[in-house]
Parts: C-alpha cells; structure tokens; sequence
C-alpha cells in the first residue's frame, strides 16, 4: 500500500506544479480561461489528493512534521506556497505582484519537491554551494 500512495502522491505533485504553471500562463496573458469553473474546482480536488497521499505516507512511514526536520521543511514550504499561488492566481492587486508571486511560488514549489526527493531540508544551499 505504501507504494501506491508514493505513487500517488508523486502523481499528484507533478499534476499540481504542471497545472500550476499553466494557470500562471493563463494569468499573465489576462485569459478567461482562468474563470472556467471545472479549472478552478480540478486543483482543488488534486491537491486534496495530493494531501490526503502525503498524510497517509507519513502515518505509514511513522515520519512527522515538527519531528522530521525534512517534513517540517516541505509542511513550511507548502504553507509559503499556498500563500504565493493565492496572491498569484487570486488576491494580488497588481500584475506586477501576482507575475512575482508565481515565480516565487514556482522557485517554492521546485524546493518542496527537492525536499521530497533528497528528505534534506537544506538541499539546494549543499547542491549549489561552491
């Protein structure tokens, strides 16, 4: 069973940055693409997939936030995640503010991942260190 929440979970993770990416392409082109509304409710029904694998695979694997310093890490990367892809997507006033907080998010987002891959919170200032 572990493995096929790691799969899916891996599944929904490359479907939410993908989908993510997209609809900051559709924002920074002004598209009502972006109001459709089976394109708002999909994300949100990936990422609570995409929760509920990576709550399960903890349980499973007995690896907790606020114990696993690399889980902590993704849960705090996730939160400054959800908050730059709302003010990308959503809440930013200005164009110039929602194009910078979905690059923020994207950069956010690549980290989460590196987290996930390497379980080392610290990953991209070992890999691109001199």
């Amino acid at each position: 069973m572990y493995i096929a929440f790691k799969h899916l979970h891996f599944f929904c993770v490359v479907l939410s940055g993908l989908g993510f990416f997209l609809r900051g392409l559709l924002m920074l082109r002004d598209s009502a693409w972006l109001q459709v509304r089976w394109l708002r409710i999909v994300p949100h029904i990936n990422d609570t997939l995409l929760l509920t694998a990576a709550i399960v695979l903890a349980v499973m694997s007995e690896q907790y936030p606020l114990v696993e310093p690399w889980l902590t890490a993704k849960v705090f990367g996730l939160i400054a995640y959800i908050m730059l892809g709302s003010l990308a997507l959503k809440a930013g006033r200005s164009k110039r503010l929602r194009v910078t907080s979905w690059l923020l998010a994207l950069l956010t987002f690549g980290y989460i991942v590196g987290v996930g891959m390497t379980r080392d919170a610290m990953w991209f200032f070992t890999t691109f260190s001199a």
